[in-house]
């Protein structure tokens, strides 16, 4: 016997776009997993939710993982939360889910939001086909590299991007995928929410605007491209 590790989805952005089950889980468990104890204290305290708490990144996941799978054996469960959205996705939590399903430790699933699924249904590009390549490297030639593979790539695009790359990797991206029509995702579910939909080229041309007056592009972002035509 031992505990379950169940992977619990958070909200990107409203923290009211929290599901029953994941309140339930997260009052239940014996400990909780996270990247980040404030962020995840954020949720908690809203929903007077009190657990301890366990930090677990991509710096210290080698050592904490054995740490995790003992307190799984001794029956304890635990939820595993990422900053925002779907765990496992573009953090570390994949080396723990490995490590459990290795030892024959159950791991569950308590879906809700992912910020990939959120943008791509508002975009108005094509959803029944896509592909999800997570952040781009942040050295230019790697980043390069990454793109020049994805040119023939027919299905929709879905990157992660920071506000401080993104006018940069645009660029990129019209340089090497050509001026195609995107959609780019701010702020999802939060009060400044904006998708900005067009050519590559246009959305740089608002971008630079933008910044003349407000110096900064604030907020996570999601970009989705679309895929190249047969």
């Amino acid at each position: 016997m031992s505990g379950t590790l169940y992977l619990v989805a958070t909200p990107i952005g409203n923290l009211k776009d929290i599901t029953l089950r994941a309140l339930e889980i997260l009052k239940e468990v014996s400990y909780i997993v996270c990247e980040d104890t404030q962020q995840t204290k954020i949720l908690l305290d809203h929903y007077q939710i009190k657990k301890p708490l366990i930090s677990y990144n991509e710096y210290n996941k080698f050592t904490k993982t054995p740490k995790l799978i003992q307190l799984l054996k001794e029956e304890k469960d635990l939820a595993f939360v990422s900053d925002a959205g779907t765990p496992v996705i573009s953090d570390p939590g994949y080396y723990l889910v490995r490590e459990a399903i290795k030892e024959g430790i159950k791991v569950s699933p308590i879906p809700g939001p992912v910020a990939m699924i959120a943008g791509l249904i508002v975009s108005g590009l094509p959803s029944d086909r896509f592909v999800f390549e997570g952040f781009l490297p942040k050295r230019e030639g790697r980043k390069r590299k990454k793109l020049l593979n994805l040119i023939n790539e027919e299905r929709t695009i879905i990157f992660y991007e920071s506000p401080y790359r993104i006018m940069k990797t645009l660029n990129t991206l019209l340089e090497i995928l050509g001026d195609r029509e995107i959609a780019l995702c701010r702020e999802l579910t939060k009060k400044f929410e904006e998708v900005l939909r067009g050519k590559i080229s246009e959305i740089i041309e608002i971008l630079k605007k933008r910044l003349e007056k407000e110096k900064r592009i604030k907020g996570e972002i999601v970009l989705i491209v679309k895929g190249k035509e047969e």
